[in-house]
């Protein structure tokens, strides 16, 4: 019998690799290889898109933005349907991000995301990221 814990991880471990390289063009295609085109996205995204489109944008605008991004998970954990992902993010401000002209500024922030998975695929996403803490260090708020 599969194991679905070890099932999910596989395409959450692949996705986490895609984002790591930096290249956007195996970004889009490991999402479109993992993801389910109607994914429901529980998090900011660009308005008016959904399923995988609005995953792809956001990839679009943190490489844009931060081409040196880097996801380092600090921890995992894998039930059910669900993989559970605690990250630190790390990238210089190279471009512009939310209106704002590219600072050279580091940014350090913190996420955690919920996936859920059904027939293999990620289905559904639960996202909180410290946006606050991300436009304090790029100088947008006050400390």
């Amino acid at each position: 019998m599969t194991n679905p814990v070890k099932t999910n991880e596989e395409p959450f471990s692949r996705l986490h690799d895609a984002v790591n390289s930096g290249d956007l063009e195996l970004i889009c295609k490991v999402i479109d290889e993992v993801v389910h085109p109607d994914v429901v996205f529980h998090a900011p995204v660009p308005s008016g898109l959904t399923g995988v489109e609005a995953l792809r944008q956001v990839w679009v605008t943190l490489l844009r933005a931060f081409p040196d991004i880097h996801v380092a998970i600090e921890d995992v954990i894998a039930e059910g349907d669900k993989v559970v992902y605690r990250n630190t993010v790390t990238g210089t401000h190279q471009g512009e991000y939310r209106s704002l002209p590219p600072t050279g500024r580091s940014v350090r922030y913190d996420e955690i995301f919920i996936l859920r998975f059904a027939d293999g695929l990620i289905a559904e996403i639960w996202g909180v990221v410290d946006v606050f803490g991300q436009l304090r260090q790029l100088g947008v708020l006050e400390s």
